[in-house]
């Protein structure tokens, strides 16, 4: 094998450790603002898998632009989520998950 599939399995490797940090921080932790923060890591880590493989399938362009959308979908998701999150604090004044099982006054 070339030395560059050795390198799209290196990435293949870092990019599930970084998905799997992400899928266990927003399951363990029951804080809004870190579960954000890990759902970013895991389409980060997509991301970097598109990229990876675009190297070795290079006649297109198919995963950039994958990654650039969801670079676009990630910046709307971060916007609507803290606006959410920051609603949600102004009525309960916590942004942790176990307390939000009403929304409503």
């Amino acid at each position: 094998m070339s030395s560059l599939g050795d390198a799209v399995e290196h990435y293949v490797l870092l990019s599930s450790l970084i998905f799997a940090i992400g899928g266990i921080g927003f399951l363990v932790r029951r804080n809004v603002l870190v579960q954000l923060m890990s759902i970013e890591l895991m389409l980060n880590s997509v991301n970097l898998l598109f990229v990876a493989f675009n190297r070795v399938h290079g006649e297109t362009m198919v995963g950039h632009v994958f990654a650039f959308f969801i670079i676009a979908v990630a910046a709307a998701e971060v916007a609507v989520g803290l606006a959410i999150v920051l609603s949600y604090y102004r009525l309960k004044s916590t942004v942790y998950t176990d307390e939000a099982d009403l929304l409503r006054h």
